[in-house]
């Protein structure tokens, strides 16, 4: 299931870029900078851990829903910044930060909601930072890491949107421990390749 969720998601990217760099466009004519965006789609993020936190009815389904709309917005960003050529490192930085902040409150509320086991929760937030860890230090060495592996960030997230939308959080979390500690062997290997001595 993990590789088909993988193969699903990687086809999905790839058919919706054309219209990704349409939606880019439509939201730099509003004039409003990628980092307004940024904002937004954090906003929305941590609402969607407010809403797994509380364990209301239908949390799942609202959370889900709010979770795909801040991915949506996560994209925006970006496409705005290629679009608009107002590509910044204090853009980069900011998403960069907004995304783990936004991630770990995801799980946090998944945790507190009692959606899943916590040691699960635990695991899930340790590999996901483990991987992004793992961009950052290859970073610092001229190694690029973006497309690596087979759960990035967005893909995990994805994962917790959908899977929990349909009522399998639990298994969601397991989804998400397996692809994140796939995708830091898969960077890990990559990199100890590519390191000149």
């Amino acid at each position: 299931m993990v590789f088909w969720v993988y193969f699903v998601l990687n086809n999905l990217r790839e058919t919706l870029r054309p219209a990704l760099e349409k939606v880019g466009k439509g939201f730099a004519a509003t004039g409003l900078s990628p980092n307004f965006w940024t904002v937004v789609g954090l906003i929305i993020a941590l609402s969607s851990a407010v809403v797994y936190g509380m364990g209301v009815e239908f949390g799942l389904i609202i959370g889900g829903i709010l979770l795909l709309v801040s991915g949506f917005f996560d994209m925006v960003d970006g496409q705005v910044a290629r679009v608009t050529g107002k590509t910044s490192k204090k853009g980069e930085y900011l998403d960069s930060m907004f995304d783990k902040i936004s991630e770990v409150a995801i799980f946090l509320g998944i945790l507190v909601g009692g959606y899943a086991e916590p040691y699960l929760v635990l695991l899930a937030i340790t590999l996901s930072l483990l991987v992004s860890y793992a961009r950052a230090k290859s970073d610092l060495i001229n190694i690029k890491l973006q497309g690596i592996g087979i759960g990035e960030r967005a893909e995990r997230l994805l994962v917790i949107a959908i899977i929990g939308i349909i009522g399998f959080m639990d298994y969601a979390v397991i989804i998400v421990i397996i692809i994140a500690g796939i995708t830091l062997i898969q960077r890990m290997i990559f990199t100890t390749k590519n390191i000149k001595e």
